[in-house]
């Protein structure tokens, strides 16, 4: 009995009878995590990120995203892909000169139609972590409204950024 209670308390003193939990590390929401995982894979399929060329978005000449051979600007299959699995909104940026221009989008104007041609916004907090190639996971206003949301940047071959995957969700 009394090598039993040694052993116990043996077992006690160095942690192994028992365990606390540790606190994990706050992260994005599972709903963010899935969304973005889902818009990167996708894209992942088509092929390598690059640019070539320019094309015409909502009136404005922007330089041409490519997944392997296919073009996102105006392309919206990658962005409704995400809103039939999971809800919520996703856009494709193109770098252009020192914007980010949205190319393919399921964000909707005031008026309905979808927000491509805008430009994210350059006070924000996801544009001051994309410019030092980081992602960003937090709330952003989004054409006035208030959205969850995950922007991840878009490297090209040399690591370059040149573009961002953005998921998000409106605010209740």
């Amino acid at each position: 009995m009394k090598k039993l209670l040694a052993l116990l308390l043996l077992a006690f003193a160095t942690g192994f009878l028992i365990q606390f939990p540790t606190p994990a590390l706050a992260g994005p929401p599972d709903n963010l995590q899935v969304a973005m995982r889902i818009l990167k894979l996708n894209a992942a399929k088509l092929g390598d990120p690059s640019v070539k060329g320019e094309e015409t978005v909502d009136g404005k000449s922007l330089p041409a995203l490519y997944f392997g051979t296919t073009k996102m600007n105006n392309n919206f299959v990658l962005v409704d892909e995400v809103q039939k699995e999971v809800g919520g909104t996703a856009t494709i940026f193109v770098k252009s000169g020192n914007e980010f221009v949205r190319v393919a989008t399921n964000v909707k104007k005031d008026d309905g139609s979808r927000a491509i041609g805008t430009v994210l916004d350059p006070k924000g907090k996801a544009i001051a972590s994309i410019a030092k190639g980081e992602s960003y996971f937090g709330e952003a206003d989004i054409l006035g409204k208030s959205y969850d949301t995950a922007y991840e940047p878009i490297r090209g071959a040399s690591g370059d950024v040149i573009g961002i995957y953005y998921v998000g969700f409106l605010k209740n």
